[in-house]
């Protein structure tokens, strides 16, 4: 007969706190998605704990996806997300490929450089003027641009490419491939583990980057998502979303609640990264793991 296995009181507790810490990173957002999809005339009596909506209705949805602006909001923040991480992919790569090459001249220095810049970060005022000058302000391209390298993904990267071994590109050397073949057929390809993994922590600062954008994009063509859910959740004014000839023109506009509609837009702002979690987490622990530890 098989012995079953004891479980440990330490190990029954340990399961019991981190259900405790699930519920209570679950629970706000399962009620703000229960309170988007509540009936607006039963809404009020939904509680801070529930998490089943009073009703059914998709009104709210309807109503802030109904609107331009923020259709246009999350095209913008799509682009910025998208462009910016294959521009983040490709410049870490290719970075992390370099200084992994043996025998690079200035190595140190390089990388002495690469972790003042991580510890002194330029102030908003300097990236201001940098952008001026260079006539990007109020445009997409000053947010795909800004951040094209994180220092840390870096190393996370390189710790990986270091554990490549030498002789694989040195074949590919001898049979006359040069640093772009070497890298885009055999560095990357290798590295989709690691290079999923900083990519979609890039993903994650790309599309909840809200700051930057508030200060680099002035215009309302060029509002990104999260600045206009900055607006209307924490300054409560819908008419940032809706408009105020939509409210006073629409009856059923005026009779929703503020905050039902603020819990829809949050949803919306918060779906594209939750879709994207489950579909690359299997390579999350390796990819972190691959560059932290050196055999």
């Amino acid at each position: 007969m098989k012995r079953r296995k004891k479980i440990s009181i330490g190990k029954l507790l340990c399961g019991f706190i981190m259900m405790l810490l699930a519920l209570c990173m679950l629970v706000p957002l399962l009620n703000i998605l229960a309170r988007s999809l509540s009936q607006p005339d039963l809404v009020h009596g939904l509680k801070g704990y529930d998490i089943l909506p009073k009703g059914f209705s998709t009104v709210n949805y309807q109503v802030i996806l109904g609107q331009p602006i923020v259709i246009r909001s999350i095209l913008n923040s799509l682009f910025i997300t998208v462009a910016g991480v294959f521009l983040n992919i490709i410049l870490t790569a290719s970075a992390a490929y370099v200084l992994t090459r043996p025998g690079l001249v200035g190595k140190k220095v390089f990388m002495y450089f690469f972790i003042i810049m991580m510890i002194f970060e330029p102030g908003i005022v300097q990236e201001y003027f940098l952008m001026k000058n260079i006539h990007l302000l109020d445009n997409l391209f000053s947010m795909v641009i800004y951040r094209s390298v994180n220092v840390y993904y870096l190393i996370i990267l390189m710790r990986f490419m270091e554990e490549v071994p030498a002789s694989i590109q040195e074949a590919a050397r001898i049979d006359g491939a040069g640093h772009f073949d070497v890298l885009f057929k055999i560095m990357i390809p290798l590295s989709r583990i690691p290079l999923i993994t900083v990519g979609m922590f890039y993903a994650v600062f790309r599309w909840n980057e809200f700051f930057k954008s508030s200060i680099f994009l002035t215009s309302k063509n060029h509002t990104v998502l999260q600045v206009l859910l900055r607006q209307f959740v924490v300054n409560s004014d819908s008419q940032v979303i809706v408009g105020a000839a939509n409210i006073l023109a629409n009856n059923n506009i005026a009779q929703l609640d503020n905050g039902s509609l603020k819990a829809a837009t949050i949803v919306v702002a918060v779906v594209p990264i939750l879709l994207l979690y489950p579909v690359i987490l299997k390579y999350y622990t390796n990819g972190v793991m691959s560059g932290g530890v050196k055999e």
